[in-house]
């Protein structure tokens, strides 16, 4: 019979620190997908970059805020300053295009009109129509790719062929052609916001088809999954099935996709208001300061650069924040 080996120490000693520390040490604490998704966030420093320049637009274009930036940095956008232009040219008195403390931006050749408040009051136009156009796409879109990805079938084919036939239709013609025979006053809007309207009408409406194919897809995935049978074997109906298992899991690809749908639509109806069928002036609109541009540039480059600018930095920070969304929400990346 071998004989017992003997260790040194107490009983005691050999023991971890956390099992004699007790109730005296924190317990680890698990992690929600949501806390996870934005400690991922958190690291990724460009998509913070862009997700900061996004709020700050958004702050800048709330009502309230937007009078109260350009009476403390700028003037009204719509107040003429023809004595700081040259008689002769028209070009902006002053180095680079007029900046100065009271002008931060310059201001427009010809007219002297303040371009730091043109560009601010053409952000809540394109911020307003980007996120409303957005909210259209992502309702519709989600309703037709949830059920025809759920019950799929004839129910499937039906839609999935009228996704085809919106994604193959004309939509730059069409809305050149809507937007330019649209009257004046029409269930009870007029002017500009009736404009306001169907550009979100009509960039929203015929959008969905894209995040439609992308909620199909994910749909079709999530209906073999093993929570989805249980439910269904517990005697779930479709609806509680639909709204209770699958949606809450669409959220991520769901949020994802607005916010890079976002500046797409932004884009949109800045090159309908460059192509003169969106906002009517003298109400400012990105896309209306860079057609007035085409005839200056050669006497203000400036007058180029600002509105391009403006929209550059917003499309790009929203692709910035939209693509650090994306890997912060997808378990599979690294």
């Amino acid at each position: 019979m071998t004989a017992p080996i003997e260790v040194a120490g107490s009983e005691a000693d050999a023991q971890p620190d956390a099992v004699l520390a007790g109730v005296d040490r924190k317990a680890i604490q698990g992690r929600s997908l949501g806390q996870i998704a934005w400690l991922r966030l958190k690291r990724d420093k460009v998509a913070l970059g862009g997700g900061l320049v996004v709020l700050l637009l958004v702050i800048a274009t709330v009502p309230g805020v937007t009078e109260a930036l350009v009476r403390w940095f700028g003037h009204p956008p719509n107040e003429f300053h023809q004595e700081l232009t040259d008689p002769t040219l028209g070009s902006p008195i002053g180095k680079w295009g007029g900046i100065s403390a009271d002008y931060p931006f310059g201001i427009e050749p010809v007219n002297g009109r303040d371009l730091f408040s043109r560009v601010l009051y053409g952000a809540r136009v394109s911020i307003l129509i980007g996120f409303l156009a957005t909210l259209v796409s992502v309702l519709i879109g989600t309703v037709m790719g949830v059920i025809a990805g759920y019950f799929g079938g004839w129910v499937d084919a039906v839609i999935a062929r009228t996704m085809d036939i919106f994604l193959a239709f004309p939509l730059l013609l069409f809305s050149i052609a809507l937007v330019g025979v649209i009257p004046n006053d029409m269930l009870g809007l007029a002017g500009n916001n009736l404009r306001v309207a169907v550009l979100v009408f009509i960039i929203g409406f015929f959008n969905w088809p894209y995040i439609g194919r992308i909620i199909r897809g994910q749909t079709l995935s999530l209906r073999e999954r093993e929570f989805v049978d249980a439910a269904r074997s517990l005697g779930g109906r479709s609806s509680y099935i639909i709204f209770r298992e699958i949606l809450p899991n669409l959220m991520g690809p769901i949020l994802v996709y607005a916010t890079l749908l976002i500046p797409t639509n932004i884009l949109f109806e800045a090159a309908l208001s460059f192509l003169g069928v969106g906002i009517n002036p003298p109400k400012p609109s990105w896309g209306g300061m860079l057609t007035d541009a085409t005839n200056l540039y050669s006497i203000a480059p400036h007058f180029v650069v600002v509105p391009g600018l403006a929209i550059f930095v917003t499309v790009l920070a929203f692709n910035l924040f939209g693509d650090g969304l994306r890997d912060a929400l997808d378990p599979r990346a690294r």
